[in-house]
């Protein structure tokens, strides 16, 4: 997808080919810039992240079939029962969302609610 490192989120989701897919992952950036303003958004490995105090809280990435959300692995091991009642596909350190579904920004926002929660007293990136 991308051939050189991007720098912003606007670089970013100009480098989704699919203009559908680009809005949609678009309108979830906004929003959780919009929820969460706090955070600071970050490119980091060419992937939009959100952090607070220089922690990670949530990071974004892209395939054909699916936008992935990354909380870390404790949080995906937190919200794993969820994430199986909301039949979402999951791996160990990240959810899929479909493209052209309801995206779950009730699940989304407790994810960051956990990490922000969770990380308040932690000074490194990631969880040890």
């Amino acid at each position: 997808m991308m051939t050189k490192e991007v720098t912003n989120f606007d670089e970013y989701l100009n480098t989704i080919a699919n203009p559908a897919h680009r809005n949609e992952l678009a309108q979830v950036l906004d929003w959780v810039s919009r929820q969460y303003p706090q955070l600071t958004k970050i490119m980091a490995w060419n992937q939009p992240m959100f952090t607070d105090h220089g922690t990670f809280i949530i990071g974004f990435s892209v395939a054909k079939g699916h936008f992935s959300v990354a909380p870390e692995q404790k949080a995906i091991q937190k919200f794993k029962t969820v994430f199986d009642e909301r039949q979402l596909s999951y791996g160990k350190a990240l959810v899929r969302f479909q493209w052209g579904e309801h995206t779950d920004f009730d699940l989304l926002a407790k994810m960051i609610a956990y990490n922000i929660s969770d990380k308040q007293d932690i000074s490194n990136f990631w969880r040890k």
